[in-house]
């Protein structure tokens, strides 16, 4: 049994095929009660199942997964690339992605092992919450700014003192009462949060090396480690680079080049660690802080750090890749010595 399937949070369209009998037909599953009563009829089947990468799915794939049937999930982009029809409809994709199925040319993308979901999910977690606490932060930097109170770029405790120190009055005071509040409230949930990526990296060997590196702690050591996978999946540093999206976006034509701003095609929130990382480690770098303010001057700063962060996830890659530590790659060279 070959299922095509068009997920939507509410109900899914699929179209199947059974290669046994030669039966064929649709039908429109609402969730989650009929699909996992249909689903479940299919027990004692083999059944392969083809669904465009989205997201709200996890309980799914738990369901099928359970099941013992085979879940592939398929590249959104090169999906629609093989659809020329300019037609589009729930039952006209799930009839596509059967044919993909059908004629072995779905393209299946990677999927993380199911065992490291608890862990990416606390990572997730983590950085939501460090966000919302940066941008209480900014908040509470704007008040003390709209009382003339200008200081050092950064928090601190002291930064802290002199915004409790302001003579505020009426709702102005309110409102930094509640943001003190609701900071340190984030900050009691972030702490254990913290001491458990610690501990996950910690066990975790692969993040261990990483770690070696200078301004790369356990959290994006081990985003890396869970994002990437199996580095062998990855011929080169260029194939890495491409899939965390750190790459210019490009169109070029004859003898015409144009580039633009980096494709952000892959994990937003590794791209986003190895930015904040890659700060710190051109600070441990000659070379790598040479660059950064040469294209500090020349450029927008957004753009000398995405370019650091570039430097910084290919030598991560030849890290793992050779086994390496910081300063053996660093003394050898982040290509010397490799074995293919």
């Amino acid at each position: 049994m070959i299922i095509g399937c068009d997920f939507h949070p509410r109900f899914q369209q699929i179209a199947f095929l059974d290669t046994e009998t030669g039966e064929c037909g649709e039908r429109r599953l609402n969730h989650p009660e009929e699909a996992e009563r249909f689903y479940r009829s299919l027990l004692g089947k083999q059944v392969r199942i083809g669904l465009e990468a989205t997201g709200n799915f996890l309980w799914f794939r738990r369901l099928i997964q359970g099941l013992g049937f085979e879940f592939l999930l398929g590249d959104p982009s090169a999906i629609h690339a093989a659809n020329p029809r300019r037609q589009k409809t729930d039952k006209r994709d799930a009839k596509h992605i059967l044919r993909l199925l059908v004629e072995d040319r779905f393209p299946a993308i990677w999927q993380p092992p199911a065992d490291n979901e608890q862990l990416r999910q606390l990572l997730l977690h983590r950085c939501r919450l460090v966000r919302v606490r940066a941008r209480l932060k900014n908040l509470l930097d704007s008040i003390a700014k709209n009382e003339g109170l200008v200081g050092a770029k950064g928090w601190s405790g002291k930064r802290r003192g002199q915004i409790e120190a302001l003579p505020l009055t009426g709702w102005y005071k309110r409102q930094r009462e509640d943001l003190l509040y609701l900071l340190d409230e984030l900050d009691k949930r972030i702490d254990p949060l913290d001491q458990f990526v610690a501990q996950a990296a910690e066990e975790n060997p692969q993040a261990c090396l990483l770690m070696t590196h200078p301004g790369v702690g356990p959290v994006v050591s081990l985003a890396y480690v869970l994002t990437i996978g199996d580095w062998k999946r990855f011929p080169a540093s260029s194939n890495l680079s491409s899939y965390l999206g750190l790459i210019p976006a490009e169109e070029s034509s004859a003898d015409k080049r144009r580039l633009g701003h980096i494709s952000k095609q892959g994990n937003s929130l590794l791209r986003w660690l190895l930015v904040q990382a890659a700060i710190k480690a051109q600070a441990c770098d000659v070379s790598w802080h040479r660059q950064y303010l040469r294209l500090s001057l020349h450029k927008h700063h957004g753009v000398a750090k995405v370019a650091i962060a570039h430097k910084l996830a290919v030598r991560l890659y030849w890290m793992l890749r050779s086994g390496q530590n910081y300063t053996q790659v660093k003394e050898r060279g982040s290509h010397a010595g490799q074995s293919v």
